[in-house]
């Protein structure tokens, strides 16, 4: 979804690196970046290092860096366009219950237009423009890494590791504890969910899957809204 906005504002200055967050490395990316065929780069965390760093707690989720290196925004929720499963259409044979779960993602909001507007007004303004914050506005908005947080990360990470060594019976526990320490961290869950079910779907060991625990929040909830 990159690959236009990179085409349009590339030229002009801005430099977009993507990263996808997933222990299953090349592997499970590989299909998702010959699909979009980026022309920018294109990277791979297969320890979550970058969420680690910025404090991403979902994703998709944008960080604006400057030409000096300095964070002008921080973790967001970044959409470039509008998703296709916000438009899906309900197939006439489906369940009541498809039918439910369609209708549920369709709340999430993603905010695109008011995002990529922002962007496009950075790019033409630099450091004019309103939507760069302050550094001390940035250290607001930024995840804080108490001591609750820092466990989590230490948990998700053994997880990881044991997962790879192929324990994955025994990154299970860790697994649990990281998003029992952080539960709005939902790269911990997500993560956990797919290495056992491809796309998030229910886990017997894990006692949920993505769509019971958003539908626990509310749909609406999922993604904060913007602050610009």
């Amino acid at each position: 979804m990159w690959q236009d906005l990179y085409r349009e504002l590339g030229p002009r200055g801005l430099r977009i690196v993507t990263v996808a967050l997933d222990t299953g490395g090349a592997e499970a990316v590989r299909p998702w970046i010959k699909a979009a065929r980026p022309e920018h780069p294109t990277l791979i965390d297969r320890a979550h290092v970058v969420d680690e760093l910025f404090g991403i707690t979902n994703v998709p989720s944008g960080v604006w860096i400057d030409e000096a290196g300095l964070i002008v925004r921080p973790p967001e929720t970044a959409y470039p366009r509008r998703p296709n499963y916000q438009d899906r259409e309900i197939p006439p044979d489906a369940s009541a219950e498809e039918v439910a779960d369609i209708a549920e993602v369709k709340k999430l909001r993603t905010e695109a237009e008011k995002y990529v507007a922002a962007l496009r007004d950075w790019v033409e303004l630099g450091a004019e423009s309103h939507f760069v914050l302050a550094p001390e506005e940035v250290l607001r908005r930024s995840q804080p890494r108490g001591v609750e947080e820092a466990r989590a990360a230490a948990h998700f990470e053994l997880g990881q590791h044991l997962h790879l060594l192929g324990r994955a019976e025994d990154a299970v526990p860790h697994f649990r504890e990281a998003y029992r320490l952080q539960p709005d961290n939902w790269t911990y869950k997500r993560q956990a969910w797919e290495l056992l079910a491809p796309h998030q779907t229910p886990v017997e060991v894990y006692g949920s899957d993505w769509l019971t625990d958003v539908r626990k929040i509310g749909a609406e909830n999922y993604y904060p809204p913007l602050e610009m």
